[in-house]
């Protein structure tokens, strides 16, 4: 890629500055649920951005509560006739609370029974109106197409949910809430190396495991949509099988390391792996800007803050609109 002189953004760059007091704030939301107490199953419904906070939020939860938790296509209701819900949670995830295929979804999951929860930025939208009770992302008017700190929102308004179905998860939200406050206009040392890799590449694998796969799945997408970058998001898990073949061409391999032990092997066997194959490899951790004690999502959702940055300041480097990418719109109606 070539770079162009960089130009002044607006949007983007405020709202990746306000993400840290968004997901402290809504982590610290009080909620008013209904009964919850027989749930067999939660279920997410979510596109996008919104879908990579929702994975994020589901090995979390996962792990505190011992549900499975998985992400529902919005085309099951908004194309077909649903599926069987008793005794479910249907967390429907958006900035807008706009969408049709969303607002079919809440409407169609309350029908077969689920108590429908609304996860949304926007008051009084659509979704919202069709939902049992509604959490709040707390991110106010995101104006730069990409979204950003409502991702971290959303992040923190899950966590503020598991923090009600599991009480001794809040003090552990909180002093994760904290700790990402005190990332505020904090950068990751490896900023300027890792940019300068972007800038010559041609090809992204952003590998993550367990929370910190959401993470790579949302920088992946980020790269696409503000840099016009190909990038790809795996599972340390499975990029060892066929993908890894790509790196026999240039590939530049982001690693997002949330630090809890359980992910170190197989991040450290992926990034051997890639480094032995002469990949360019960087793995980037929280700890690297300061934060600690962090649980898994939180972890996710510094690596976020922290990461941003890189897909604003290359979409700039490249003479590109990072604010407002030229095939998007904020509010995108799918059926």
């Amino acid at each position: 890629m070539t770079a162009h002189a960089p130009q002044l953004t607006t949007h983007m760059a405020a709202e990746i500055a306000q993400a840290p007091a968004v997901f402290a704030k809504a982590v610290a939301q009080q909620l008013r649920l209904p009964d919850l107490g027989d749930l067999r199953a939660i279920y997410t419904v979510a596109r996008g951005s919104s879908d990579a906070a929702a994975n994020i939020l589901s090995y979390e939860i996962m792990r505190e509560l011992g549900l499975p938790m998985t992400s529902l296509p919005p085309s099951v209701f908004s194309l077909g006739q649903g599926v069987r819900l008793q005794e479910a949670a249907v967390l429907v995830i958006s900035q807008s609370g706009a969408s049709e295929d969303l607002l079919r979804s809440a409407q169609g999951a309350k029908a077969a029974g689920a108590r429908v929860l609304a996860l949304v930025n926007a008051t009084d939208s659509a979704v919202e109106q069709a939902a049992e009770a509604t959490l709040r992302i707390h991110a106010g008017p995101e104006l730069a197409v990409p979204a950003t700190k409502s991702v971290v929102g959303a992040i923190g308004g899950g966590m503020a949910l598991l923090g009600q179905l599991r009480p001794d998860y809040a003090p552990r939200a909180a002093a994760s809430a904290a700790a990402i406050q005190a990332l505020a206009g904090v950068s990751l040392p490896q900023t300027s190396a890792v940019l300068a890799a972007l800038l010559s590449a041609r090809h992204v694998y952003v590998i993550g495991r367990d929370t910190g796969f959401g993470a790579a799945q949302e920088l992946a997408l980020k790269l696409k949509e503000c840099c016009a970058l190909h990038a790809e998001a795996y599972s340390s898990s499975e990029v060892l099988h066929g993908p890894m073949q790509l790196v026999t061409n240039p590939l530049l391999i982001l690693i997002l390391d949330t630090e809890a032990p359980d992910v170190q092997d197989s991040l450290d066997t992926a990034e051997a792996r890639f480094r032995a194959a002469g990949g360019t490899v960087f793995r980037l951790r929280p700890s690297d800007a300061g934060a600690q004690g962090l649980t898994p999502a939180a972890a996710a959702a510094a690596l976020l803050c922290l990461t941003y940055p890189l897909a604003l300041n290359l979409a700039l480097a490249l003479g590109l609109n990072p604010d407002q990418p030229s095939t998007l719109s904020k509010v995108t109606q799918t059926r």
